[in-house]
C-alpha cells in the first residue's frame, strides 16, 4: 500500500476511541470523537496553499486530506472540534517516506511538518516534532472498516503519553476499489 492508497481508504465519516496513558502521572483517560476523513487531490487549492505556506513546490504534492474532528475526553466536559488540511510530500528518491505536511498539528494549534513512512505491512508511522515536544504515531488498517492507531507524545521537559486508538467507518462509503485490495492484499501477507 503506498501513502494515496491510505489516504483513500482512511476517506469517510469514522467513530474513535482512545485510551491514552499519562505516564508520568500514572493516569488514564478515554476519549470519543467523530471524525470526517475528506481526500484531496494534490491540485486542491488548500493543498497548494499548505504548500506554499511551507515553500514547498505544489507539484511535488502526492494527496491531501481534510480531517475534522468533534469529541469529548473523560476528564473534560469541553468539547474538543476542529479541522485540519493535510498534504503529504514524498521523497524523490524513495516515494515510501516524506514529509506530511499539517495546517494545523494535533498536539500544539499552529502549523507543523512531519516526516511519514510507509511500511512493508501497510502501517504508516508519523514522526512530527514541535517546539516543545516530539511524537511518533503508527496507523494500519484491521480490516477496511476498522483503523488502529498507537501514539506516544514526549514533551521535552520529560512528560508522556501513550494512547491506543480504534475507528470504525461509520455507516457506508465509497472505498476506493484500489484501496480496499490494497488493504487485502496487506492483510493477506501479514496473515
Amino acid at each position: 500500500m503506498n501513502i494515496e492508497e491510505f489516504f483513500e481508504l482512511s476517506a469517510g465519516k469514522w467513530f474513535s476511541h482512545r485510551t491514552s496513558h499519562h505516564l508520568a502521572f500514572k493516569q488514564s483517560e478515554d476519549g470519543k470523537s467523530d471524525i470526517v476523513i475528506e481526500m484531496l487531490a494534490a491540485d486542491h487549492p488548500e493543498v497548494i496553499k499548505l504548500c506554499e505556506q511551507y515553500e514547498i513546490q505544489p507539484s511535488t504534492a502526492s494527496c491531501g486530506a481534510r480531517v475534522t474532528w468533534n469529541g469529548t475526553m473523560e476528564w473534560d466536559e469541553e468539547k474538543h472540534q476542529g479541522s485540519t488540511v493535510l498534504a503529504t510530500v514524498p521523497d524523490a528518491d524513495n516515494p515510501d517516506e516524506g514529509k506530511l505536511l499539517r495546517e494545523m498539528g494535533y498536539a500544539e494549534k499552529a502549523p507543523v511538518a512531519g516526516s511519514y513512512k510507509m511500511g512493508n505491512d501497510g502501517a504508516l508511522t508519523l514522526i512530527t516534532e514541535y517546539e516543545t515536544m516530539w511524537s511518533e504515531e503508527r496507523l494500519w488498517f484491521a480490516s477496511p472498516n476498522l483503523r488502529m492507531r498507537v501514539s506516544v507524545l514526549k514533551r521535552f521537559g520529560g512528560f508522556s503519553m501513550a494512547s491506543f486508538t480504534s475507528e470504525i467507518r461509520v455507516g457506508s462509503t465509497a472505498v476506493s476499489t484500489k484501496a480496499t485490495e490494497a488493504a487485502n492484499a496487506v492483510q493477506a501477507t501479514a496473515g
